[in-house]
């Protein structure tokens, strides 16, 4: 009796001992072995970002020129005023903003300059003087009877970040009657310059709703491309009929001399690539109406769309691309169907003869001369004049990067961008309007993946994914700052490291090893391996509860 009380007792220390090592060490080793590694993310600060609000502000140096002011008037002058509007788009989408004008005379070396009868000049002189940094604007105020300007004039925007304005105002006004005439000629100057409300609006319009935008604002949001790290910009000449065209072009020339200058200004934007190529047997893919009174053929605008994917087929752009690919075809009409002209819908003919993709790119028809084709030997050897094409492409370039012409009164003139096809304050404009959609796009990104990642718990987060989730909330919130702050150009390359990192992040692949790991696959595996070692040991258990429970009751049957 006492080695079989002796054995029991072993039995059941051992069953404990082991339920005890079990329970223990051995899930709490599995669970921490096997448990899905979550780096720690900064939840609350995202979930900040879904509710946006932004602040900008525009520094603008409102300079009067000698003979403008009284000097009553100019003592009374303030030194700075500030003028502010919050428009609210949605309950998560508003901004705010604010111009900043700092009033004083013009320096001795800005008199001259103003001076002078040439406005490039004077443009090119303020510039050097000034030195206006990205995002600022200077405002020079001149005399009505100033021969800077025509007869006619009343205010020069220049090719950087100046504007000329003559002063049109009784000079018995008290200054501050003064200062509400100009403004309202200020803030449309600058407006056009650098940002109005519904361009600010159209560049948050993935968080709110289509119809709270201005038409024209939101057709040039829709046509140009969205913000993006990179471009490729492709042009492709198109020849259907090489047996009777040999057809040459001095592409690379033509962008160096026009592509490329508008590429370099814009290189603090994105990184840009081109390439050229020649493409034979390519036809359009609609058939051209022969019109017997301009022995011509014809197509009509709303026929144009139909040509683009038969063309993309054939481009072989975009295949392996990381970045968006901007396409723009010469296409140079076969023999049969030449001359070759694009019609409106009222009828008439196409200026340009050439028609743009949104987000996409371009086509102009290159018609050529057939005329006394008897007298010719075929193939006909054509050099193609690239001024009038790349001029073309220049525009369409311009207009699919979201910089379109602002419209001015008339006696407003506006500076030709020259060979850079790019003004400075054009430039800023765009800045302004990408700087906004870099942050709600980066908004956007970080809060779906939050709410991806608190979804689904058996998603991996590493430490890489981590860090360039925290990189990406720090660089955004910088760039607000930087936007309030007034310094648009470090607010857009903020802007632009938070695109990247946030990018990083939500296209990392170790996001998707065990996205698609369903509880029933894990129960399917592990059932196999702690069933068999489990069942015993609970069995024991049971049994010793038992036994306990039953030698507590022995001493009250005894009594």
């Amino acid at each position: 009796m006492a080695g079989a009380a002796s054995e029991a007792l072993r039995v059941k220390y051992t069953a404990l001992c082991i339920a005890a090592i079990v329970l223990v060490v051995g899930l709490p080793l599995w669970w921490k072995t096997t448990e899905t590694y979550r780096a720690s993310l900064p939840y609350s600060q995202i979930s900040k970002l879904d509710t946006l609000q932004l602040h900008l502000t525009l520094s603008v140096d409102v300079v009067f020129a000698k003979g403008c002011l009284t000097g009553e008037q100019q003592r009374r002058l303030p030194a700075t005023q500030s003028r502010e509007k919050e428009v609210t788009l949605n309950s998560k989408t508003s901004f705010l903003r604010r111009y900043e004008f700092k009033y004083r005379g013009a320096t001795a070396q800005e008199e001259v300059a103003l001076g002078t009868h040439n406005l490039p000049e004077t443009d090119e002189e303020l510039h050097w003087l000034n030195k206006a940094s990205v995002g600022s604007l200077f405002v020079y105020i001149i005399p009505e009877a100033s021969s800077l300007l025509a007869q006619g004039v009343s205010g020069y925007i220049g090719k950087h970040r100046a504007a000329v304005l003559k002063a049109a105002w009784d000079q018995g006004l008290r200054t501050e009657d003064i200062l509400t005439v100009l403004l309202g000629k200020v803030e449309q100057i600058v407006q056009a310059m650098a940002f109005t409300d519904d361009t600010i609006s159209t560049a948050l319009s993935d968080r709110v709703p289509i119809g709270l935008f201005n038409k024209d604002a939101f057709a040039d949001n829709r046509r140009a491309f969205k913000s993006n790290l990179g471009y490729e910009i492709t042009f492709s000449l198109l020849n259907p009929d090489p047996k009777y065209h040999d057809l040459h072009w001095n592409i690379e020339a033509a962008v160096d001399n026009y592509i490329q200058p508008f590429l370099d200004k814009l290189a603090f934007v994105a990184n840009f690539s081109v390439d050229s190529q020649i493409l034979y047997y390519v036809i359009l893919g609609v058939t051209p109406r022969y019109e017997k009174s301009t022995s011509s053929y014809t197509l009509k605008v709303n026929s144009l769309p139909h040509v683009i994917n038969p063309l993309e087929a054939r481009l072989g752009s975009g295949a392996a691309s990381l970045y968006p690919v901007l396409n723009f075809l010469l296409y140079v009409p076969e023999h049969s169907h030449s001359p070759l002209y694009l019609q409106n819908m009222d009828g008439s003919r196409v200026t340009t003869n050439a028609f743009h993709s949104p987000r996409w790119g371009g086509i102009m028809v290159y018609n050529v001369d057939n005329r006394d084709e008897g007298y010719r030997t075929f193939p006909l050897h054509v050099d193609i004049d690239m001024v009038p094409v790349m001029e073309v492409f220049l525009t369409q370039l311009r207009l699919l990067f979201g910089i379109s012409k602002v419209s001015m009164p008339e006696d407003v003139h506006l500076a030709s961008p020259g060979t850079e096809g790019l003004t400075d304050w054009e430039l800023d404009r765009l800045l302004w309007t990408r700087t906004v959609e870099n942050i709600a796009t980066v908004s956007g990104t970080l809060t779906s993946l939050a709410q991806l990642l608190d979804q689904i718990g058996n998603i991996v987060i590493n430490d890489n994914v981590a860090s360039e989730v925290y990189h990406a909330v720090d660089s955004v919130q910088a760039a607000m700052l930087e936007l309030e702050a007034g310094r648009l150009e470090s607010a857009f390359r903020a802007s632009k490291d938070a695109i990247t990192s946030s990018e990083k992040a939500f296209f990392d692949p170790s996001l998707l090893h065990l996205l698609y790991f369903p509880d029933d696959q894990k129960f399917a595996i592990y059932i196999p391996l702690f069933l068999p070692m489990a069942v015993p040991i609970l069995l024991s258990l049971i049994k010793i509860a038992k036994e306990q429970k039953q030698r507590t009751k022995e001493p009250t049957k005894n009594d």
